[in-house]
C-alpha cells in the first residue's frame, strides 16, 4: 500500500516543481513580451522592432528594476502561507481530524517542499531592500510564518524568553517609535497600523492551523494571490522598457528639433526612435546635436514620515541612492514635451 502512496506523492511533487518553476520564469518572460507590446502602442511593426533591438539583458533589468516589489511581494507571501499550510497539513491538528481528512496538500504547500532554502532567504532579502520602509514591518510576520519562528523557540525557559522578547520590541521602538509619534501628530491611522501591529501578528504568525480553517482558507487564498498579481501587473506592464530622452536634431528647414521618446537602437546611418507621442522616427546620426536623459517624475508623497532621515515611502535601495546623489538637475527640454 505504501509504494503506491509514495508513488503518488512523488508524482505531486513532480507537478508542483514545474508549476513552480513555471511560475518563477515564465511570468517574467511574459510581462516583458507584453511591455514590449504596450509601448509600441499595439502596433505589430513596432512591437517587431522593439523585440528585435531590446535584449533580453535589458528587458531583465528593467523587469527587475520596475516589478521588484512586485516579484519580491508574491514570492514572500507564496513561502509564508506555503509554509502556514504545509505545517497545518502535517501537524497534530490535522491529525486530529482523523483519518477521513483528505491527504491532499494545498498547492503553496508543495511549491514550498520543493523550494530550495536559499531563494526563500534571497526573495525576503530582496524584499528588504526593494519594499518601502512604510512595509517593511510586515515581513516580521511573513519570516516568522516562512521560517515557523515562534516566541517558543526563543528559548525553552519563560523568564528568558520574555527577556529575549523585551529586548526585540526595544530595538524596534527604537526604529520606530519617533516615527510613530509624528503618525499620531498627523492622525495618520494607516501608517500606526503598518509599523505598530506587525510585531504583535509575528508572535501568532507561525502555525499550525485547524484543518477546519485550513480547508476553506487555503483554495480562497490562492485564489487572491493570483488576482493580487494580475491587479499589481498592469502598472508593471505599463512601464517604459527603454529610458527616456529628448534627443536633439537639426531639421532640415534650419534651426533645432526637440524629439521626446525613446531610443531603440543606433547605427552608422541612423538612430532609431520611439517617440512619445506616437510612431517611430529614424534620425540620421550627423543631425544628432544633443541628447539629454529625463528623469521620472516623482509622484506626490502620501505620508510626510520619515525613518532615521529616510522618508517611509522609500525603499533602503532609494534611500541610500538619494543620499549619494541626492540632488538631479531636470533639463528644460523635459519639462516640455515636444
Amino acid at each position: 500500500m505504501s509504494a503506491p502512496v509514495d508513488a503518488g506523492r512523488a508524482e505531486r511533487r513532480d507537478r508542483a516543481s514545474q508549476s513552480f518553476w513555471t511560475l518563477v520564469v515564465g511570468v517574467p518572460a511574459v510581462f516583458s513580451v507584453l511591455r514590449l507590446a504596450v509601448e509600441a502602442g499595439g502596433e505589430l511593426q513596432t512591437t517587431l522592432l522593439l523585440v528585435a533591438n531590446v535584449g533580453p539583458v535589458n528587458l531583465i533589468a528593467g523587469f527587475l528594476t520596475t516589478a521588484a516589489q512586485l516579484v519580491s511581494t508574491v514570492l514572500v507571501a507564496i513561502f509564508a502561507l506555503g509554509a502556514v499550510f504545509a505545517v497545518s497539513a502535517d501537524g497534530p491538528a490535522a491529525d486530529a481530524d482523523g483519518p477521513s481528512a483528505p491527504a491532499r496538500r494545498p498547492i503553496l504547500a508543495r511549491w514550498v517542499d520543493i523550494t530550495p532554502a536559499w531563494l526563500v532567504l534571497a526573495s525576503f532579502l530582496f524584499a528588504l531592500v526593494t519594499w518601502e520602509l512604510l512595509y517593511l514591518p510586515l515581513l516580521l510576520p511573513a519570516t516568522a510564518a516562512a521560517f515557523q519562528f515562534s516566541p517558543e523557540r526563543l528559548h525553552e525557559r519563560l523568564m528568558p524568553r520574555l527577556l529575549l522578547l523585551l529586548g526585540l520590541l526595544a530595538g524596534y521602538g527604537w526604529l520606530v517609535l519617533p516615527t510613530m509619534a509624528d503618525a499620531w501628530d498627523q492622525r495618520d491611522v494607516v501608517a500606526l497600523l503598518l509599523l505598530g501591529g506587525p510585531p504583535l501578528l509575528a508572535c501568532a504568525a507561525a502555525g499550525p492551523l485547524p484543518r477546519a480553517v485550513l480547508r476553506p482558507l487555503a483554495p480562497v487564498t490562492q485564489t487572491a494571490v493570483l488576482v493580487i498579481l494580475a491587479w499589481a501587473a498592469v502598472p508593471v506592464i505599463t512601464t517604459p522598457v527603454l529610458p527616456l530622452t529628448v534627443v536633439t536634431v537639426t531639421a532640415t528647414s534650419g534651426g533645432n528639433e526637440d524629439v521626446r521618446g525613446h531610443v531603440v537602437a543606433v547605427d552608422d546611418v541612423n538612430m532609431t526612435i520611439l517617440e512619445a507621442r506616437g510612431g517611430v522616427r529614424f534620425v540620421p546620426v550627423d543631425r544628432v546635436e544633443a541628447q539629454v536623459l529625463c528623469p521620472n517624475e516623482d509622484a506626490l508623497p502620501r505620508h510626510r514620515l520619515r525613518i532615521h532621515d529616510f522618508h517611509v515611502e522609500d525603499s533602503l535601495l532609494e534611500g541610500l541612492g538619494r543620499r549619494v546623489r541626492p540632488v538631479h538637475r531636470v533639463d528644460a527640454a523635459c519639462r516640455t514635451p515636444g
